[in-house]
């Protein structure tokens, strides 16, 4: 039986807070505003009315799921990734796409959630890869700024290598960061 009084409380506040405010929305002169990004749990896409709230029009969904439903149909854009939360998943070859998503919906003014099943591990791995390439920030950064919003994160030890890797790749002049499979 589960003691919740005896859980730490990064696994309280991933278990009682749906979804976290990551980037807020910025003006940018001569242009609309940029759009907001957060980070969730499963829990945060199931609650329509608190999504409306917030603006968001933009899923980014990472988790394998073969039932999820099709939010498509309620006016949300989504981009799924379907892996696992385990070791032997590598997440290289989605974090480009996944950023780029990203980007042009913050770019276009709309809000975007990333969320996983916790929002722990595998949607901190997209946002960690998003703040690496969008915004400069070096993995130690990311990782301290994204605790700072949402406490509880802590990607598996195969993300934190491959955010390795993909920060190393984005550091080289010339070189791609692109990863393949």
């Amino acid at each position: 039986m589960i003691r919740f009084d005896q859980l730490p409380p990064e696994v309280m506040q991933a278990m009682c807070t749906p979804m976290h405010e990551v980037l807020s929305a910025t003006p940018v002169p001569g242009h609309t505003t940029t759009g907001a990004l957060f980070i969730g749990s499963f829990a945060a896409v199931q609650d329509k009315d608190m999504l409306r709230e917030h603006r968001i029009t933009h899923l980014v969904q990472v988790l394998d799921v073969p039932w999820l439903p099709a939010f498509e149909k309620d006016g949300f854009s989504t981009y799924r990734i379907s892996i696992d939360d385990a070791t032997n998943v590598d997440i290289r070859p989605y974090l480009e796409a996944a950023c780029n998503y990203i980007d042009a919906a913050l770019r276009s003014g709309r809000n975007c959630l990333v969320h996983c099943q916790q929002g722990v591990s595998r949607s901190a791995a997209i946002i960690l890869a998003y703040l690496i390439r969008n915004r400069s920030m070096t993995l130690d950064h990311a990782l301290a700024f994204l605790k700072r919003k949402r406490a509880c994160v802590k990607p598996n030890s195969a993300f934190i290598q491959a955010l390795q890797d993909w920060e190393a790749a984005s550091r080289r002049p010339g070189l791609s960061r692109r990863f393949t499979t």
